[in-house]
């Protein structure tokens, strides 16, 4: 990808692989990295489906690039997780160092935070420093979620009128994501064997999206209860064909039994009647 050009100004703009893709610092704590596998490990199917051709890109705690700034790094924002529709995964065969807005124009659909303090960064609304406010009036995704492991929360915000509106949860506690035809919400569980109120996907009729693992050990019960409904029946039918023996063996009992009386009358001279 080659550097952009400013139509105002004439000026060149870096391109991903030309501005920094990392600021130093390091996932605050052990869940968020997790909880980012999680939530793109689920919604793959989905995203699949929405886009036959691949042209989707997930961010991870990765940078989007929305000012030029002196250090680059002060640009950019750096969600938890992201998705951006109708863009390509790579850019000339490259993995994303960065996602740039004046490069593509397309702002994600919607952006995640993973509160690790006491959430006042994630709602700061400073004019060109808070991250709400830089989400809200500048990257512009469709929904804005602050999600909070420690109270068991999730706010999700969705852009109404250019501002971001505080969405109600339906009936099961979730917000609709309509473009993506999914609920996000908090489900209490165990994932890569630690119990938390994790940040997950539901379809819009309620049913959890599963993982690759959730689902392959759904397909594996599946098979073991299909294995174990296969040997009742076969011993349903083992047992049908030992009835079906011993009333052979009844029948043959009862044959031979009036064979011997058939003959005992005859050795008496009596002929048995037909």
């Amino acid at each position: 990808m080659t550097s952009t050009t400013n139509p105002t100004s004439g000026t060149t703009l870096p391109d991903h692989t030309q501005l920094p893709e990392s600021d130093g610092t390091f996932v605050k704590n052990f869940q968020e990295h997790p909880q980012s596998i999680l939530l793109t490990d689920s919604i793959t199917p989905v995203l699949q489906k929405l886009h036959p051709d691949g042209q989707y890109c997930i961010g991870q705690d990765s940078g989007i690039y929305w000012r030029l700034t002196d250090p680059p790094e002060r640009g950019a924002e750096a969600p938890d997780w992201f998705y951006v529709p109708n863009v390509p995964p790579t850019l000339n065969g490259q993995v994303r160092r960065s996602y740039v807005l004046w490069q593509e124009y397309i702002s994600p659909l919607i952006v995640l935070e993973f509160v690790s303090g006491n959430g006042s960064e994630e709602r700061d609304k400073t004019p060109w420093k808070g991250k709400f406010w830089i989400y809200e009036q500048v990257i512009h995704p469709a929904f804005y979620g602050i999600y909070e492991v420690n109270k068991s929360s999730v706010e999700v915000y969705h852009v109404i009128d250019g501002q971001y509106q505080l969405l109600a949860a339906n009936e099961r506690g979730h917000y609709p994501i309509v473009p993506l035809g999914v609920e996000l919400g908090i489900w209490q569980g165990e994932y890569q064997n630690v119990v938390l109120p994790w940040l997950r996907w539901w379809d819009l009729q309620g049913n959890l999206l599963l993982t690759g693992e959730e689902r392959a050990e759904q397909e594996r019960q599946r098979a073991e209860q299909e294995r174990q409904r296969a040997e009742q029946e076969r011993q349903r039918a083992e047992q049908e064909r030992q009835r079906a023996e011993q009333e052979r063996q009844r029948a043959e009992q009862e044959r031979q039994k009036n064979d011997r009386l058939i003959a005992q009358l005859r050795s008496l001279g009596i002929e048995p009647e037909a």
